[in-house]
């Protein structure tokens, strides 16, 4: 009986004739599911992508941004993953996928061979980035990591600040402070 049912199953498949193009978005057409009707349906096989090459984009093909709580400049505490407490300054963010690279934390070694004949090959430390929930705004003043609020201030302008202290994260000093630290950089490469 079940040699039977192998047999008939066989020679449907053979019938079907799938070739490898069946499989990237080509149609496919199944035969009459009973002899008496002729009902031919299309079904379109598409190919599916794994989830590390999927990449989530806008109509005009640009990859979405998200938004984030911190920005450049800001103190955060690590509150998840290995380096669990402790805290540095935010140095870079990548917007597409939400990570931020903070100093002197995520420390990975990276084995760098060398480029040219007389050159040694070099062990460096540098700084992964860690996704952006695993980090927490941070103040200095009363050591206490909270989350960020928004308001807008006498003079109209919107700025963050922490929600368990009260203190302003987005205020004129800091600014300049960040801006006068990309000039000496800025100055330094050149």
């Amino acid at each position: 009986m079940v040699a039977m049912a192998m047999v008939a199953l066989q020679s449907s498949m053979t019938s079907l004739s799938l070739s490898s193009k069946s499989f990237f978005g080509q149609p496919i057409t199944l035969p009459p599911l009973l002899p008496g009707k002729r009902t031919e349906k299309k079904c379109l096989t598409v190919m599916k992508y794994k989830r590390w090459e999927r990449i989530e984009c806008k109509p005009n093909s640009l990859p979405k941004l998200h938004k984030m709580h911190v920005k450049v400049g800001d103190t955060v505490k690590v509150i998840s993953g290995r380096d669990k407490g402790q805290v540095g300054e935010i140095t870079k963010i990548f917007k597409h996928n939400s990570t931020v690279v903070v100093q002197d934390i995520n420390l990975k070694t990276k084995h760098a061979k060398s480029r040219e004949e007389g050159e040694l090959g070099q062990i460096m430390q540098i700084e992964a980035p860690i996704h952006s929930s695993n980090v927490m705004l941070y103040s200095k003043e009363n050591n206490v990591e909270s989350r960020v609020g928004h308001k807008v201030i006498e003079n109209g302008k919107k700025v963050r600040y922490l929600l368990k202290t009260g203190e302003i994260i987005d205020s004129d000093e800091n600014w300049k402070k960040l801006k006068e630290g990309s000039k000496t950089t800025e100055v330094a490469a050149a």
